[in-house]
């Protein structure tokens, strides 16, 4: 089975739209944000962009996240922002990945309204500058977020049921 990644920039909307898929599917779920070691989360509430050398310990959790869950199929969220992160994530399983893309100014407006996350907006710009858009050969579909999420729920599972 596969585990579909659904992917994007902070405020993209990718735990609404992965737990709404993960219901669909009648799967397990997984917040990227439970895999980040205390360290990087301090520096991320301190303002303070992640590096590399930073993400790669959360990324290679995921990874084996989804290679305990691929069997059975999964959705995980990740920002997943750069080629070489996603391939890490291919090291732990057949993942298929959900990239949630949308304009700055509706990422910021999200980032500003939202209660309880620690991610400042500060930091959206440091992320949109590393984001690394899905190249042809990765499998996965990449989504408008100014659709409503029930539509971004419904377009991807029919791309994900279509995929070859």
């Amino acid at each position: 089975m596969t585990v579909i990644v659904v992917m994007g920039v902070s405020g993209s909307g990718k735990t609404t739209v992965g737990t709404a898929i993960a219901e669909r599917l009648g799967t397990v779920y997984a917040e990227a944000d439970t895999f980040h070691p205390r360290a990087n989360i301090e520096k991320m509430t301190a303002g303070i962009p992640l590096t590399d050398e930073d993400r790669a310990p959360w990324l290679a959790s995921i990874a084996t996240w989804i290679g305990k869950h691929h069997e059975n199929g999964a959705v995980v969220s990740s920002s997943a922002l750069k080629r070489r992160y996603r391939d890490v994530l291919r090291g732990g399983g057949d993942v298929w990945f959900l990239h949630l893309h949308g304009s700055r100014d509706l990422l910021a407006e999200r980032m500003k309204t939202r209660t309880g996350h620690f991610m400042p907006v500060s930091l959206l710009d440091s992320q949109l500058a590393d984001l690394e858009p899905l190249e042809a050969d990765e499998p996965g579909v990449t989504l408008d977020i100014s659709r409503p999420p029930a539509d971004l729920v419904a377009s991807a599972l029919k791309a994900f049921q279509e995929r070859a």
